[in-house]
């Protein structure tokens, strides 16, 4: 299966569906970047090491993918993008 990065569509339904930056400290890397780059290694299958560089630490992309699973986020961005009007244009794949 080829990658294809979120569209500016895709991206506008799911960005209020995160969780909000923290007010202080160290700045958040950059949503949209990490979230490309975990479905750039749950789509292709590639070890986190391997999740090319343009997506950030593979570090980060891991801890957010378990933070987003623990509070819920992953399910309420399917939900978003299948009730969206452009549902004809997502994909879930059950396979292993």
């Amino acid at each position: 299966m080829e990658f294809r990065e979120l569209s500016d569509f895709e991206w506008e339904l799911i960005r209020p569906l995160l969780p909000p930056k923290p007010r202080g400290g160290r700045p958040r890397a950059d949503d949209r970047r990490v979230l490309n780059g975990i479905l750039y290694v749950l789509t292709t299958g590639c070890r986190w090491m391997d999740m090319p560089a343009e997506y950030g630490s593979y570090k980060t992309a891991w801890r957010r993918l378990r933070l987003w699973q623990e509070l819920g986020v992953w399910e309420e961005m399917l939900r978003a993008l299948t009730s969206s009007r452009r549902a004809d244009m997502v994909t879930v794949d059950s396979t292993d």
